[in-house]
């Protein structure tokens, strides 16, 4: 009975769920065109939650950054899984999320031994991601599209796996602008040796951090003059930013041997202040916490046999995280409005509390002394705002 009771007290409070059975089975009749559904709902919701926060209200370019990760997978009964470079197993998923805010726009299911610069993965999750903007900002940016109808400049970000001549000319077709990290090769190592013996004292300045102070020891140059010829297929205006910093231990590969700077750079199209370019790039960094926040929130857990079912559950976990994002932009403020799931989870979502009935209305009480019990009901007053 004190269950039941509960039980039905919580329904009155979050209006009744669908059982796990259910939904289960539900996902198990899912055929590839079923999330075109309710994903172009969440492009509806997701225009009028750009419309309210300050973060996306602006007319900077939009910035889109697309990654791969890989998911483990303890079985071998699942449909598309395969094994992975890291001779692990399971899959190897493509994902885009815009930097702004986090939000998981586009995700594609693909098997563990999918390449990383496959530029055809990278250009459909583009694809797709651009789908789901509002309508002002993807407005000529598909395919085809004349550049005079573009109304917000888009640019999307990527590592080496980006570096590939498909990828960026595809970008130029959709009137979208691009930054990828550079592969070393022998153009970047001539650009980059011909620096020791020039007599330009200005081509390397201080390199900034992300919040504007000097780095020391890092510098910015860019070295497109001193690139005898562009990539392959790299479109005409693309510029080659190098940074160099004071080798560490652990220090990832360099674009060029030396004992004492450890060398990066990326191509982009982008006009602007080589340093600034490089602070730019560097924010690329922050799908890393964009796929933990994901994986944190079931993107490791595909459970179903089948490979439509799978998918369907990747899009649900990108649904999920966005309503969680949007929550955060619109609805709290100060540090848990970049809080990770689980501190949302033990701060927020598991708040003790008390529902009681008085007055011909439901009450939530929460505990007495409770830290985060300001935040809650600031957030509850802000929904109510926005009904």
């Amino acid at each position: 009975m004190h269950v039941g009771f509960l039980h039905h007290r919580q329904q009155r409070l979050f209006r009744p769920a669908a059982p796990d059975s259910t939904t289960y089975r539900t996902l198990l009749e899912i055929n590839p065109a079923t999330p075109d559904g309710p994903g172009d709902a969440m492009a509806v919701v997701r225009a009028g939650v750009w419309r309210r926060s300050s973060v996306t209200n602006t007319a900077e370019p939009v910035v889109l950054d697309i990654d791969a990760t890989l998911v483990e997978v303890h079985s071998e009964n699942k449909e598309g899984t395969a094994p992975t470079y890291k001779r692990g197993f399971g899959f190897h998923p493509m994902l885009c999320f815009a930097d702004a805010t986090g939000e998981a726009l586009a995700a594609r299911l693909r098997p563990g031994n999918a390449g990383a610069n496959n530029a055809a993965d990278h250009l459909a999750v583009l694809d797709e991601a651009v789908a789901q903007l509002p309508a002002a900002v993807r407005a000529g940016h598909r395919p085809g599209e004349s550049a005079e109808t573009v109304a917000r400049a888009v640019v999307v970000r990527a590592d080496s796996a980006g570096c590939t001549a498909g990828f960026v000319a595809g970008c130029r077709a959709r009137n979208i602008g691009f930054a990828v990290v550079a592969r070393s090769n022998k153009q970047v190592s001539a650009a980059i040796s011909r620096t020791f013996t020039e007599t330009n004292p200005d081509r390397w300045a201080p390199a900034l951090r992300p919040n504007g102070e000097v780095r020391d020891g890092a510098q910015v140059a860019e070295l497109t003059d001193l690139v005898d010829r562009l990539p392959a297929g790299f479109p005409p205006g693309t510029r080659l930013i190098v940074r160099r910093e004071p080798r560490h231990p652990g220090a990832q590969q360099s674009l060029f041997p030396s004992t004492n700077f450890r060398y990066w750079g990326h191509w982009t199209d982008q006009d602007g202040d080589p340093v600034d370019l490089d602070a730019s790039m560097r924010a690329h960094a922050h799908i890393e916490d964009h796929i933990r926040r994901l994986k944190d929130s079931g993107l490791c857990r595909f459970p179903f046999s089948d490979g439509d079912a799978n998918r369907a559950w990747l899009a649900i976990v990108c649904f999920a995280a966005d309503l969680v994002r949007w929550f955060q932009l619109l609805c709290v403020t100060g540090h848990l409005a970049r809080a990770e799931p689980k501190a949302l989870r033990w701060r927020l979502w598991h708040a003790p509390a008390r529902l009681i009935h008085h007055a011909r209305q439901d009450v939530v009480r929460i505990l007495d002394g409770w830290p985060d019990a300001p935040v809650i009901i600031a957030a509850h007053q802000r929904i109510a705002a926005l009904c």
